[in-house]
């Protein structure tokens, strides 16, 4: 079944970094006031997942971010909550309440997470809350054991807290996902599965297009259907690609040994 289009923010606001991830608050803000002016609407997970809205509602699409930074309670949930608009977050359950040290330190202070508190307000305002992995470790360099720990504690921490629709989706970090990964994300309990930009028919291999710092426009790249969109989805991939460095770097400092990623890790 075609889904409707998903698109995949990170940080909003709050300090300067290095990377290309955050989006300035303002540009967040115009970009969601111009899509509800023009018709736009964002989905529910839930919404997402039905099969009957994808082919009975036009001019949708599933907003997400990723990590969970507390910054989306200060400068994205209200933007969204005052236009009537939701999203899902994708949450590092180790991390939650706690600062990003599972990063590459991109700012000149280490960020903070949501708490589980700030987590369990906005649910109750109807935002989802979903899994990016316990660690956020790049699920395809692990073993078996390892990724399955990665993907069961995550789902079940998420669950006990928030409940069952918690535990639907996961967003795979660095978007790295293969066969073997997406073969356990289902059997662990996962419904949908979101990768990068070029994802495929398998509902736990699903495309999000990333908002990134040069995607300025009132509609992001993932919503044109122009050209111009269509070249903006290119350099999304390739960014995301690129974020193998981050792993690389990470893996030293952690002394993590990567396994050879397959051809279809995105």
């Amino acid at each position: 079944m075609n889904y409707p289009p998903v698109l995949c923010y990170h940080r909003i606001g709050g300090p300067l970094e290095l990377g290309v991830t955050r989006v300035g608050r303002s540009v967040f803000a115009r970009q969601m006031t111009a899509l509800a002016r023009t018709g736009w609407r964002t989905l529910s997970l839930a919404e997402f997942a039905n099969p009957r809205t994808a082919r009975h509602a036009p001019r949708t699409f599933l907003l997400t971010f990723d990590d969970g930074y507390a910054s989306l309670a200060e400068h994205a949930y209200p933007v969204l909550a005052e236009l009537g608009f939701t999203a899902t977050t994708f949450l590092i359950t180790d991390y939650v309440g706690k600062t990003n040290t599972w990063d590459v330190h991109y700012t000149w202070n280490r960020l903070p997470h949501l708490t589980w508190s700030e987590v369990e307000q906005w649910q109750a305002r109807g935002f989802a809350f979903a899994s990016h992995g316990a660690s956020h470790r790049r699920l395809t360099w692990l073993n078996d054991a390892a990724m399955e720990t990665e993907l069961a504690t995550s789902r079940t921490l998420l669950t006990a807290r928030l409940g069952m629709e918690a535990g639907r989706a996961i967003a795979y970090p660095f978007g790295a996902v293969d066969t073997r990964i997406a073969t356990r994300a289902r059997a662990v309990g996962y419904e949908l599965g979101f990768e990068g930009v070029n994802g495929t028919s398998d509902v736990l291999r699903l495309a999000r297009v990333p908002v990134y710092v040069w995607d300025l426009g009132d509609t992001p790249f993932g919503l044109r259907t122009d050209s111009l969109g269509r070249a903006g989805r290119v350099v999304a991939h390739v960014a995301n690609r690129c974020a193998v460095g981050t792993s690389v770097m990470l893996a030293a400092t952690q002394r993590i040994s990567p396994l050879p990623e397959s051809a279809a890790d995105a």
